[in-house]
């Protein structure tokens, strides 16, 4: 790569934050959903629509025209919707939903990337928030972050569930862990998607997720074949268990800590247990175009969410297994084509079990 070309693709990055903030400004002020239910508005009519002068509609509307995802007749000065209008409304939903998030959780803590990474903490959380701790402390006591946050997250787990449960081994009766398990739903998808007679699945997380929990499991049906123990992953797992799940997880620590929780799993395991993980990962070759998730997950877990961790190679999530005993049977990542366009992360499987 040339000077000139280094220098071009800095520009690239210089302008990033502003595009994103003018493209998702043109949803929240509501011009785009102005123009799905009157095509051929002037950006008079459009300002008038809603509540902005028509000088700075204009202004915005430019980008989108540059884009394609407007369109603008110089005859009429009218606009209209250009390849926006054949995107499905569930489509466009998800992606807000992302859009969203990284404009409520990344953009403001992101200005603080640089302290966080010297000292190991979201300093966003605590300038913003007057918060000390992570993320997903935080999102139970701040409406906007848990209503964002929640919103892109349960879309990518249900679209990423259905895949994880049909490439992993549940035997018949198993008793099941689901390590981290939040509020049960993890636990739930398992028994209706993993049922079996005799099968059983306890949620583990902290014992304050605990009373949702049961009210998830009572909701649902599932109260008889679900349980919750409450505790912390970092000094005990509770053990005899046949299978254990880490979902949406290990990526959240840096290495030294997946190993102290892969080793609290190993000893929760009967012998030929197993151990199956969902986690985002990098690619193999790092300059892979096609994967997007270096370029978004380190700083949003460095400055976002924990203040360190994020994903590793699915070969490093393999390594890490075998060092602490396990035997690897399965690592395998999703095929980004199987994946909406606009998808950030690629999700791996590992399955692994303990021998002795």
């Amino acid at each position: 790569m040339t000077a000139e070309t280094t220098l071009a693709r800095f520009r690239e990055y210089m302008v990033g934050p502003a595009r994103f903030m003018n493209l998702l400004s043109c949803f929240e002020l509501g011009i785009i959903d102005a123009l799905r239910e009157n095509p051929g508005m002037t950006a008079v009519k459009l300002g008038a629509a809603v509540g902005a002068k028509p000088d700075a509609v204009e202004q915005l509307l430019y980008l989108l025209i540059k884009e394609g995802f407007v369109a603008y007749d110089d005859a009429s000065g009218e606009y209209s919707l250009d390849s926006l209008e054949d995107v499905a409304d569930a489509d466009l939903q998800r992606v807000l939903g992302m859009m969203n998030l990284i404009k409520v959780v990344t953009l403001r803590q992101l200005f603080y990337l640089t302290d966080s990474v010297r000292t190991g903490t979201l300093v966003g959380l605590k300038e913003l928030y007057g918060f000390d701790g992570d993320l997903y402390a935080a999102v139970a006591e701040h409406k906007d972050l848990r209503e964002t946050w929640a919103r892109a997250m349960n879309g990518v787990t249900a679209r990423i569930d259905p895949w994880f449960f049909d490439n992993i081994d549940v035997p018949s009766g198993s008793r099941v862990l689901d390590l981290a398990g939040n509020t049960g739903l993890g636990a739930i998808h398992t028994y209706r998607l993993k049922a079996s007679p005799g099968l059983r699945v306890t949620t583990f997380d902290l014992p304050e997720k605990e009373e949702e929990s049961l009210r998830n499991f009572r909701d649902h049906g599932v109260d008889e074949y679900c349980s919750f123990i409450g505790g912390d992953v970092f000094k005990s797992v509770p053990k005899g268990f046949d299978v254990v799940l880490i979902k949406h997880f290990l990526d959240m620590f840096d290495k030294s800590e997946v190993r102290k929780i892969l080793d609290g799993v190993y000893e929760s395991l009967n012998v030929g247990g197993q151990v199956h993980i969902l986690v985002p990962v990098y690619p193999e070759n790092i300059k892979d175009a096609d994967n997007y998730t270096v370029d978004f997950f380190a700083s949003f877990f460095l400055g976002c969410t924990m203040g360190q961790g994020g994903p590793q190679k699915l070969s490093t999530y393999q390594s890490l297994l075998e060092e602490c005993g396990f035997t690897v049977t399965k690592a395998i990542s999703k095929d980004p084509a199987e994946l909406p366009p606009d998808a950030l992360p690629v999700q791996g499987i590992l399955c692994a079990t303990k021998a002795r």
